[in-house]
């Protein structure tokens, strides 16, 4: 009981001093700022009515279908690189490590700075935006996403696995008839977690280039930036992605705190 009312207390108190150091730096930001500028520069409601409605209907819209996509070809893909990982077979678990353990060690700036000019100039192998830029991601989403997939496989009780082989099925089949219904619904959060990350990756396609119709939302207030010479359009993109991403952290937190009172 001791104990308990201790770590408590201590939480408390630690929470009190975060809000306290928040609330002096607000203040010291308020007393030093110069606000007309910080308005005129970040807040500039002209330049922001001017992004409308392309910043959602143009950069928004593409900034999802990228990160489905990448999700998607990351998906398939990370799927068979876990089951390779978890294969008796030993070449292909060694391939699927090292595979994984080369993307999940590379920035994926360098892996979409590979795929969107250095294989295309090496092999003469072009997609075009945005496919070159989707196969980029996709492939740094697959190596993340295949430790994932393993470790909610690997989180089903092997007893699973043993009683259906013992009733003659094979073992294919009761990986995908069994085992990966289950491992799913342990998976739910972390991959929710990764489709965030990939909202977040998909603005490193700024540096393949587009055309007014495909620009994401860094590449959009990029080019609004240098046209209008106001920080305005970051303000405006930093709000669209919240308004993306703040639902899912939430429904992330949900799908965990339930999975622990399952538990």
């Amino acid at each position: 009981m001791t104990t308990k009312k201790r770590r408590v207390g201590s939480w408390s108190m630690a929470t009190v001093v975060a809000y306290l150091v928040t609330i002096v730096v607000i203040s010291l930001v308020a007393w030093v700022g110069d606000w007309e500028a910080i308005g005129r520069n970040f807040f500039n409601l002209k330049v922001a009515r001017v992004m409308l409605p392309e910043v959602l209907t143009v950069a928004a819209r593409n900034t999802i279908f990228y990160t489905i996509a990448s999700f998607f070809f990351g998906f398939i893909l990370a799927l068979v690189l876990a089951l390779m990982r978890l294969s008796t077979f030993l070449p292909a678990r060694g391939l699927a490590l090292g595979y994984i353990e080369l993307f999940r060690g590379l920035p994926a700036l360098v892996t979409l700075i590979l795929f969107v000019y250095a294989i295309p100039i090496a092999f003469d192998f072009r997609l075009g935006f945005p496919g070159n830029a989707i196969a980029g991601l996709s492939v740094v989403a697959g190596a993340y996403m295949a430790e994932t997939i393993r470790g909610g496989i690997e989180a089903v009780p092997r007893g699973q696995m043993e009683a259906a082989r013992s009733l003659g099925m094979s073992r294919w089949r009761t990986m995908f008839t069994i085992i990966l219904p289950q491992a799913f619904r342990i998976m739910i959060p972390p991959l929710t977690n990764e489709i965030v990350l990939l909202i977040k990756d998909t603005s490193l396609f700024y540096i393949a280039g587009s055309t007014p119709m495909t620009r994401e939302l860094v590449k959009f207030a990029r080019d609004f930036l240098q046209g209008q010479r106001n920080a305005t359009p970051i303000t405006v993109i930093a709000i669209v992605y919240l308004i993306i991403t703040l639902p899912l952290t939430y429904l992330v937190r949900r799908l965990e705190a339930r999975m622990a009172r399952g538990r």
